[in-house]
């Protein structure tokens, strides 16, 4: 990892800044904050023209101009990142574990035959983005300011190949909790989500677009989001909604594994198991039947379920139907969960030592 000083002063370089002449600051009603609803004052945008970053600009936030040829809206190369930024006991902003989002957004990148963005700009300009629109940030309980950084294809023109030019751009959203109660689940035994050798394991926006209407119906059977299965057998557990699934048996804590590449590697999965371990649960990652987690119901050994995101943070399970059986768990209970929710809320907003080095403090330039 590049020395953040060293990072932000090459951004400084590099991205003009324009600041806004009337902040909407007083529009925000930070007592009731829902999700993905308001945007913060800035935004950060930069163009790839084919060889290498530039025109990157810190500016109001705005619409985009964009033709209706654009290659993105044909073939779907678009691709995007989720981040919250917290605030600590003294005001200060800090963003949680940037350097792994950045780390996977070059991934799904990769995957998607799009350039890489350099750290300057990623890091960098989301360092001066933040400390420009630092206000923004909230400190009520559940609360952050929610980071979208995002890159499409420019290119005007409609032909199957891969884009020449790319846009890259970062907004910030002041924003609640995405769920506010505990969630039901339906186990999806139809629709697929990803196979192995596609693109599940990328932040592709064309992997949300194919889950719309499998969603929708659920929604109108009472269930809030789909625990998708693999598509094989229809009984391996992949993600629930858009979120890792953690599964509690007894003392260890159950979770999906990577190796099929049909599942996001989670920042915040990955932030769960470690927190998880500090707790004294064995945790797991491997492949995971439904038929094991309802054998586990029925035994008395399922503790709890829960989700995890970036956007969701930890989503308590609290119904889960597969086929004619129900599990029906009581998340008033869930003593672990409710654990790693404080825990992390402590790291991220500096009321607990950082000892993993987590957070990205944002300083004044």
């Amino acid at each position: 990892m590049v020395d953040k000083s060293t990072v932000t002063e090459e951004a400084l370089k590099k991205i003009k800044v324009t600041k806004t002449t009337k902040s909407r600051l007083s529009e925000v009603d930070f007592n009731n904050l829902a999700f993905g609803k308001m945007y913060a004052d800035h935004m950060l945008v930069a163009d790839f023209d084919g060889k290498e970053w530039g025109k990157a600009e810190i500016l109001p936030f705005q619409n985009l101009s964009v033709s209706p040829s654009n290659a993105a809206w044909h073939y779907g190369q678009a691709i995007f990142e989720g981040i919250k930024a917290y605030k600590d006991p003294q005001g200060q902003p800090m963003i949680f574990r940037p350097y792994d989002n950045y780390k996977r957004f070059n991934t799904s990148a990769e995957r998607m035959g799009m350039p890489q963005v350099p750290e300057w700009l990623f890091i960098g300009g989301m360092d001066l983005l933040i400390d420009m629109d630092r206000d923004w940030v909230p400190t009520g309980a559940g609360c952050s300011l929610y980071l979208r950084p995002f890159m499409i294809a420019a290119d005007e023109f409609i032909g199957v190949r891969p884009s020449d030019t790319y846009k890259f751009a970062i907004i910030n959203s002041p924003s609640g909790p995405y769920f506010n109660k505990p969630i039901k689940l339906l186990v999806q035994d139809k629709y697929v989500r990803a196979f192995p050798g596609g693109v599940g394991f990328a932040k592709a926006a064309g992997n949300y677009g194919g889950t719309m209407y499998p969603t929708m119906q659920a929604r109108k059977q009472g269930y809030d989001q789909i625990l998708w299965v693999d598509g094989y057998e229809h009984k391996y557990l992949q993600e629930c909604g858009t979120m890792n699934v953690f599964a509690i048996i007894g003392n260890t804590a159950v979770t999906p594994d990577l190796t099929q590449g049909t599942i996001l590697e989670g920042v915040t999965r990955a932030s769960v198991m470690d927190v998880l371990i500090d707790m004294g649960l064995k945790v797991e990652e491997r492949p995971i039947s439904i038929d094991e987690v309802v054998a586990a119901y029925k035994d008395g050994t399922l503790r709890e379920v829960f989700g995890t995101g970036t956007a969701s943070s930890v989503a308590y399970v609290e119904q889960l139907d597969y086929l004619d059986t129900r599990i029906q768990l009581d998340t008033t209970k869930y003593e672990i969960g409710a654990e790693v929710i404080r825990r992390l809320d402590d790291i991220r907003t500096g009321r607990a030592t950082d000892t993993r080095h987590w957070n990205y403090i944002i300083n004044k330039h």
